[in-house]
């Protein structure tokens, strides 16, 4: 679903292994629309991209959304900002200070209209230009 940001399927398949509370699927029947998958990690930082964790931080110091992606037939409903609220939940679960990721594209305004603000500190390589490290505290009026 993001051909710009190409990743291996072993980058996937150990995201949902080390966090699968941090992996969900927009499915019609058989017909996968989108995806989202975030996990524990430092804060103010991502890893870089397509590249294997290893394992989580312990302690984690946020919760990184690693990739929210969407079918243009499942965007317009709602469901990126249900992944959102889904993503925040867990991290406020987990009691993590913060959720941080990286915009890229033009996506930098949908995260900004949720409460993410840019960081003063340029994403790790393969973001592509333009990208933005983004960071939203989670305590009460962050």
């Amino acid at each position: 679903m993001h051909p710009d940001y190409p990743e291996d399927d072993a980058v996937m398949a150990e995201r949902l292994h080390l966090c699968p509370e941090g992996c969900f699927a927009l499915a019609a029947g058989d017909a996968l629309l989108g995806y989202a998958v975030g996990h524990p990690w430092q804060a103010r930082t991502v890893p870089a991209l397509d590249t294997l964790l290893g394992a989580l931080p312990d302690p984690a110091g946020a919760w990184c959304i690693h990739d929210v992606a969407l079918l243009p037939e499942a965007r317009g409903r709602g469901a990126a900002a249900e992944i959102v609220g889904l993503m925040l939940r867990e991290a406020a679960r987990r009691s993590l200070p913060e959720t941080v990721l990286v915009a890229v594209g033009d996506a930098a305004g949908f995260w900004h209209r949720h409460g993410f603000r840019p960081i003063p500190a340029p994403p790790p390589p393969g973001y592509g230009t333009g990208a933005t490290l983004m960071v939203r505290g989670l305590a009460a009026g962050a």
